[in-house]
């Protein structure tokens, strides 16, 4: 197949005037936004429920249509996959990327429609791509072909026009015949389901392509080039792929895999965050110099921000771009172009400048552990904690759990600090049934866990009886509201735990 020309890679940066002009009047573009999809909107069950028709301003918005979690919207959703049409949206949904991290259910599936996939999702991937040519006009990224690592989803169908699958294979099945000519590997390697065999397809059919970028999480990324880099023998990926000039990355912090990452792929290259989910593609970064993504105002999604504080309130206030404040944290809310309305995502974000708008993932609103796309929330621990307790007859007074990250020899963890009231009487077998619980509960979790390709057994140790009592008294926070935080996303905290444990051993 001939490859994209450069004089093509010259066109694709005439779109920075379309991105211009959105970054130059973010609030109207927003303005517009809302008013188009609201039009959309008052066609379907939900728009008559809440009185679309009616509603002229931002403000009236607000007023008739409360704050959605994903449960809220769920009976909607369910009404849409079983082939009910005009709930959300007033096109055919005939699509759902499916995901994990709710509190009820182990997949969350989201509607996908055909204006969220071209004028939100591909436009985002268009718009990657401009943006990285306005800060690096010299490239030559477009006369190579850039690697792909998708999710560990098959596309699967619930009857004859119902189709879902993670969000890639969803793009992937749905991508434009452009997308197909810069992407590698071909179509049926990138969708295979199972990671051992994926990783091996992916490095044999792609390493003696000439790629020019690669995009993907982390966590699966670094084990497709070690694979690479074994097959190969060569000691960086730059030697593999001379011309191999962008890594695009996002779904997890990249902090922890930075350095390894540049050891690995070696010198001359861009790294470039996205964030981009099965809700939207949010942002991406249009300084690869400075921290902050550039949030997308004109890819069909009406934004909003609600301050972390108001989160759990029953009428939590939010506010738009002409008033959010740098540095602040602030709760995700989405309208979209696939029936997601005044949507919470579950993400925080601070915006690390204005005018334009950019910003960061912070965190999530509860605690959570997504070092490898795992999205393990409290309530997962919670359950497995639980369920591993009653197969063992142990009891758990109080637990803590963070990341293992990447070594040079070991894949990734989770480590658990876990006090005991009742120790059971195997505490392998105590592992081996909060790994079960987990993988039950948690479909990304069960991913990554496959066959310890991305994350091996969780390390577990126990603690004395009123060790979590004592660090709550040492930092001044025993009784009252102060709990100890039940996962974390970072190591700071259960390093500071396992040094006070190994002083009271001592």
């Amino acid at each position: 197949m001939k490859l994209i020309s450069p004089t093509i890679s010259r066109l694709v940066r005439l779109r920075y005037n379309n991105i211009q002009e959105w970054m130059d009047n973010p609030v109207l573009a927003q303005r517009e936004i809302l008013q188009d999809l609201v039009t959309h909107g008052q066609h379907t069950a939900f728009g008559r429920k809440h009185n679309f028709k009616n509603l002229f301003r931002i403000k009236e918005f607000k007023e008739n249509v409360p704050i959605q979690e994903y449960n809220d919207l769920k009976p909607w959703i369910q009404k849409l996959m079983k082939g009910e049409q005009n709930q959300l949206w007033n096109s055919p949904v005939n699509w759902f990327a499916k995901s994990s991290g709710t509190t009820s259910d182990k997949s969350k599936f989201i509607p996908v429609t055909e204006e969220c996939l071209e004028d939100c999702h591909y436009q985002g991937g268009k718009d990657v791509l401009t943006l990285y040519y306005q800060f690096n006009p010299d490239s030559n990224l477009l006369t190579g072909k850039g690697l792909v690592i998708g999710g560990s989803h098959q596309v699967s169908q619930l009857n004859e026009e119902i189709f879902f699958g993670d969000l890639s294979a969803v793009l992937m099945q749905n991508m434009p015949v452009w997308g197909h000519w810069i992407r590698t590997p071909d179509l049926s390697i990138a969708l295979l389901d199972e990671w051992e065999k994926k990783i091996e397809s992916l490095a044999q059919s792609t390493i003696n392509e000439n790629v020019t970028s690669i995009s993907g999480v982390p966590t699966w990324t670094q084990i497709l080039i070690k694979r690479i880099l074994e097959l190969s023998g060569k000691k960086t990926l730059k030697e593999v792929w001379p011309n191999l000039e962008l890594y695009m990355h996002g779904g997890v912090s990249f902090t922890p895999y930075k350095e390894n990452f540049r050891k690995l792929i070696g010198d001359g290259v861009h790294y470039m965050e996205m964030y981009n989910a099965s809700e939207g593609f949010f942002a991406a970064q249009d300084n690869l110099e400075e921290d902050g993504m550039l949030l997308f105002l004109n890819h069909g999604i009406f934004y909003e921000f609600m301050p972390v504080e108001e989160y759990g309130k029953p009428h939590p206030k939010t506010i738009g771009l002409n008033k959010v404040e740098i540095g602040k944290q602030y709760a995700l809310v989405i309208s979209t172009n696939a029936g997601l309305w005044r949507y919470l995502v579950g993400d925080t974000i601070q915006f690390t400048s204005t005018y334009p708008f950019r910003i960061k993932v912070s965190g999530r609103l509860k605690h959570f552990m997504n070092a490898f796309g795992e999205e393990v929330i409290v309530e997962n621990a919670d359950t497995a904690i639980a369920m591993a307790c009653e197969k063992t007859g142990a009891l758990v007074n109080d637990y803590t759990a963070a990341p293992v990250y990447f070594s040079q020899k070991d894949n990734g963890a989770h480590e658990w600090l876990i006090e005991f009231e009742k120790e059971p009487a195997n505490l392998d077998q105590f592992v081996y049934e909060l790994d079960s619980s987990l993988k039950n509960l948690n479909s990304d979790y069960e991913a990554k866990r496959h066959k310890n390709i991305a994350l091996r057994m969780p390390i577990v140790h126990k603690l004395r009886k009123g060790f979590f009592n004592l660090w709550l008294k040492q930092k001044g926070k025993l009784g009252g509201q102060h709990k100890v935080p039940r996962l974390s996303n970072d190591r700071m905290l259960i390093e500071e735990l396992l040094g006070l444990s190994k002083g009271l051993y001592q």
